[in-house]
């Protein structure tokens, strides 16, 4: 029996990378906000060690952006977050649940403040776009919400700061974590930003022409050659170690920030309005019904899943589920599960049950498993 394929279309999007991406040898993609995004190269343990070591490029082009610009666009920005945003600096990004009226998760882009009256939002897996649409047509703010020609580049791994450097200069080395700096390349200027979904440090370019595509990836990789540059992507593994949730699979529309354990981004009791407001601090008062947590788990290597799978407590009761599990290298057998209150407390015994049936032995974590550096 052969494995089904997936039929490509106009709705799904290839990159500006995609024919570089090819020629490096991808063996899966996933679609992500429509587009074409990479998941493995040579393979999931492989890709994860040589992260860990060296340096990769990888296509991101699926972190979209939405536009926001006028003069009510930083309002509308903090609308549709509980992160207070009145002290944000243009050049900052910030990671920002965006929630509805219930508090339940919409997004969590990564914010970039352009200008007081321009904002990028670097958005994860749902049409942010047509949310920010509606809203700014029902409250008739002044604002021009657009998806930009933006394509992201990642570069990740502890000798990106020198490839970086080879490519636009010292002055990238300069950047601070979360920050942005504006740079020249091939008469452009590209914001440039110490970021990424990985904990081992790197950068993103928001490359705003997708013609030149091709040539930021070939010039990446004639630099890259001395540091063993390789084309990657995020790997499940080293995303797990680091505790980094995926929305959409970790953290979906049923959850809130509170759940997921993103309360240092919401403020809740700021002089500042957003959608969602009185419904988050009704769940903060009463106590969140589940929390997000990792586990560990003995029994044989887990292969990469994304499917929920129950966690019981030793008498049986479902605790919670799963969400995403992997086998770590380092860690054996490791995953986020969303567990039920009564049942998240770091060191707790649970089972964990399998697609097979089997029930494993496993203990409730703090994330993140590892710490950066660690």
């Amino acid at each position: 029996m052969t494995a089904p394929i997936m039929a490509a279309s106009r709705r799904t999007r290839r990159t500006p990378y995609s024919d570089r991406v090819e020629a490096h040898g991808v063996k899966g993609y996933t679609v992500y906000n429509h587009m074409l995004l990479p998941t493995a190269f040579r393979s999931l343990e492989e890709d994860y060690r040589h992260l860990c070591e060296h340096v990769q490029v990888w296509d991101v082009a699926c972190e979209r952006q939405v536009e926001l610009q006028g003069p009510d666009a930083a309002r509308l920005t903090q609308m549709m977050t509980p992160r207070d945003l009145s002290r944000a600096q243009i050049g900052q990004c910030l990671y920002a649940p965006l929630v509805d009226e219930a508090g339940r998760m919409l997004n969590d882009p990564v914010i970039l403040k352009l200008a007081e009256d321009r904002f990028w939002l670097s958005i994860a897996d749902s049409d942010v776009l047509l949310w920010a649409k509606g809203l700014a047509l029902g409250l008739r703010l002044d604002v021009r919400i657009d998806e930009p020609d933006v394509s992201p580049l990642a570069v990740q791994g502890p000798k990106s700061d020198d490839l970086m450097a080879a490519v636009f200069g010292d002055a990238v080395r300069a950047i601070k974590f979360f920050r942005f700096a504006v740079l020249p390349f091939r008469g452009r200027r590209l914001v440039v930003a110490r970021s990424g979904w990985s904990k081992q440090g790197g950068f993103e370019i928001y490359l705003d022409d997708s013609s030149l595509g091709g040539a930021l990836w070939d010039t990446l990789w004639e630099a890259g050659r001395p540091f063993d540059v390789a084309a990657g992507c995020p790997n499940l593994i080293e995303r797990v170690e680091g505790g980094l949730l995926s929305y959409g699979n970790d953290m979906t529309r049923e959850h809130n920030p509170l759940e997921c354990g993103l309360d240092r981004y919401c403020s809740l009791d700021g002089g500042h309005d957003f959608i969602g407001r009185a419904a988050l601090r009704d769940i903060r008062d009463h106590g969140v019904a589940r929390l997000i947590r990792g586990v560990r788990f003995e029994g044989e290597t887990c292969p990469p899943c994304l499917v929920p799978w129950p966690v019981r407590d030793a008498g049986g009761t479902l605790a919670g589920q799963m969400t995403t599990a992997v086998h770590s290298p380092r860690l054996g057998n490791i995953g986020f599960a969303m567990m039920e209150r009564g049942f998240w407390t770091p060191g707790q015994a649970v089972t964990v049950e399998g697609p097979d049936g089997k029930r494993r032995a496993g203990t409730v974590a703090e994330l993140p498993f590892v710490s950066p550096g660690g």
